[in-house]
């Protein structure tokens, strides 16, 4: 069985080839935040910053909303946040 981030990877890398995709599990550092949720704790947070070709010509929304929708199956499941970094090639200076 996969985790939440070899999954998340597996759905940003099929729907975005990204150049750069780095995910971060941030749940640590809100294991309170999520326990007063009625959330588990764990594999609720992450922060991802991705670099891909495929953000060009949208709006910093319109990338987000891509990406949230790319992840739907993750938010059904127990995510609760998502900070996201999302850049084209060449606003990274890649």
């Amino acid at each position: 069985m996969t985790n939440r981030v070899e999954r998340m990877k597996m759905a940003l890398e099929g729907a975005f080839q990204p150049s750069v995709l780095k995910i971060e599990d941030e749940s640590r550092r809100h294991a309170n935040h999520a326990g007063r949720h009625g959330l588990p704790a764990g594999e609720t947070h992450y922060k991802v910053t991705m670099v891909s070709a495929a953000f060009a010509g949208l709006s910093r929304v319109a990338r987000q909303r891509a990406v949230n929708e790319a992840l739907a199956g993750e938010f059904s499941t127990g995510m609760h946040a998502l900070s996201l970094t999302l850049r084209t090639p060449e606003e990274a200076g890649a």
